[in-house]
């Protein structure tokens, strides 16, 4: 299963122009975007206030795309089903914020949802071994999360190595997600570490064309 996985590229829409939020979502989409990446964050898990589930619904209505939802907030669990019901096609979870972590990811895929856990970038990978055979997708942060345009951690490469070791050895249908200053300069390596799906934030809506930049993402993730 895991050796032909696509190269998927998932636009974040924090790096989005929000006044014209339809037109950005379907020119990325016109563009060759895979997933509409959407950060919600509350202030507390980061420091950092974003967007709730209305704006998902917003997003749904000018897609159809999957919207790959990464919810860096506390007491996740509560709030899944709203962001289902707007439309997220993937729920991400914080690993370090779940205190009961299978059963945080019972919740996502009782909806029907695709369950994506999520690590920091200095959390051990032993923290989602348990769990990784239960989820659609990992997601390794390569930036303490938060805020756009960070600084690539390439310290977090090893766990995206480790995680993907897994999920060949199990045989796994799960992808390998990295977010965090990926560009066309630093996708090469988080692919060679076994990544992917990159969400890309400024790579993408800080171009001057979409579709050259995620053009040049994808051809630079396999050089």
């Amino acid at each position: 299963m895991t050796a032909s996985r696509p190269t998927l590229i998932a636009p974040s829409i924090l790096a989005a122009d929000f006044a014209r939020m339809g037109e950005e979502i379907r020119a990325v989409e016109e563009a060759g975007a895979d997933w509409i990446h959407v950060d919600v964050m509350d202030g507390h898990f980061v420091p950092n206030i974003t967007i709730g589930p209305g704006m998902v619904e917003a997003v749904r209505s000018v897609t159809e795309l999957p919207l790959d939802v990464h919810l860096m907030i506390e007491t996740p669990d509560r709030y899944v089903g709203d962001f289902v019901s707007a439309g997220a096609t993937t729920v991400g979870v914080h690993a370090e914020a779940c205190a009961h972590l299978h059963r945080s990811i019972q919740t996502i895929k009782e909806t029907g949802a695709r369950a994506c856990v999520v690590l920091n970038p200095a959390t051990p990978p032993t923290a989602i071994e348990a769990v990784i055979a239960d989820v659609d997708q990992v997601l390794i942060m390569t930036v303490n999360p938060g805020f756009g345009g960070q600084k690539f951690i390439r310290s977090a490469l090893p766990t995206v190595s480790r995680i993907r070791s897994w999920i060949r050895e199990q045989d796994l249908d799960v992808d390998l997600q990295v977010d965090g200053g990926i560009t066309k300069d630093t996708i090469a390596e988080a692919a060679e570490a076994g990544a992917n799906a990159f969400v890309a934030g400024t790579a993408v809506f800080g171009a001057d064309d979409y579709a050259t930049a995620i053009q040049d993402l994808k051809k630079n993730a396999h050089p």
